[in-house]
């Protein structure tokens, strides 16, 4: 067999891996007393990510440089770092939910890849005059890397808001600062005060009435408030992985562009909204870090942050043409 055979094969055993990965994920999370499920999801996530990883290698081989250089190439490395990531991810919450939310993006990925991509974009081609460099593999690649952990990172928050339902909860989180849970806590043995009732009057001369209002009480079972616990926690850390790979990107390729182009900065759409994306998940950590905030604030900043990563990687493509055009449909 032949690499670009190989390939070939590769890439839909991948695709096919994780469809059916991201099946039993979500039967484990609709059946969670259903034995074994879970290990299930985590070995076809890993042979989904070696068979990826596979292809890829294949690939550097037949063409001679890092496969990394158009639309397909970086759509199978953005799914072979969301699966890397995931396992990782899966391994801190052990939670199933994780695989629930991270294996229909990665299968969302491939499938564009394999079935929507003309066979032209598919097939590995010379390298444009302008990634004749070393910078390709370290740039590209660790951009690459930082948008699929910070991807992974912003699905968890989105898990969170989903399991929370919306509601405002304290949780026994890792964020540190003047906001946060570790600086309220109670003493141990001091019992939690019981909420009272607010008196909510009104002037009589305008009608109004005096009413009791108590605070709403939350519904959530300790499961649940403990499985939310976990996903902020790990959502942190895996967003606080992706922002310096997403900050050594940035740098690496500034100083790529000074040597193809003469300058840092362009202000090249790609650029700008690289530029937006830090800064949405720089004020994240900044909020979690130096404020304490935790639960549903942070996630949902996490959550607009996902969509913001989509459109630096794919979106501005679709805007307009700039200096980082290159394997798209135009």
């Amino acid at each position: 067999m032949d690499l670009v055979s190989l390939q070939n094969v590769l890439d839909n055993s991948s695709f096919a891996i994780l469809f059916l990965t991201m099946l039993t994920y979500w039967v484990g999370v609709a059946f969670p007393k259903l034995p074994y499920l879970g290990m299930v999801g985590t070995t076809g996530m890993a042979i989904a990510n070696l068979c990826i990883a596979g292809l890829l290698g294949a690939r550097w081989l037949e063409a001679g440089y890092f496969p990394i250089s158009n639309l397909y190439e970086s759509l199978f490395f953005l799914a072979w770092g969301i699966t890397g990531v995931h396992l990782i991810a899966e391994t801190l919450s052990r939670s199933r939910l994780v695989g629930a939310v991270t294996a229909p993006v990665a299968m969302g990925i491939t499938a564009f890849a394999t079935l929507t991509l003309p066979q032209t974009m598919q097939v590995s081609e010379p390298l444009v005059p302008a990634l004749k460099s070393n910078w390709l593999m370290m740039h590209v690649s660790v951009m690459m890397l930082s948008y699929a952990t910070l991807m992974v990172g912003s699905l968890m928050a989105i898990a969170f808001l989903v399991v929370t339902r919306g509601q405002e909860i304290e949780l026994h989180g890792s964020s540190v600062g003047t906001g946060s849970f570790r600086d309220m806590k109670r003493p141990e043995n001091q019992p939690q005060p019981n909420p009272q009732p607010s008196f909510n009057a009104f002037n009589s001369q305008q009608g109004g009435v005096a009413t009791l209002e108590r605070p709403q009480t939350l519904t959530l079972s300790p499961q649940r408030l403990n499985l939310a616990d976990t996903l902020d926690n790990v959502s942190y850390r895996i967003i606080g992985l992706g922002f310096p790979l997403l900050t050594i990107g940035i740098i690496a390729g500034a100083v790529w562009a000074n040597e193809a182009w003469g300058t840092y900065w362009s202000w090249d759409p790609k650029e700008t909204w690289a530029a937006i994306t830090w800064l949405v998940f720089a004020a994240y950590l900044h909020a979690r870090i130096t404020r304490g905030w935790q639960g549903r604030r942070p996630a949902v900043l996490a959550a607009g942050g996902f969509v913001v990563v989509w459109v630096c990687y794919l979106g501005v493509n679709l805007l307009g043409k700039g200096l980082h055009s290159y394997g798209w449909f135009f």
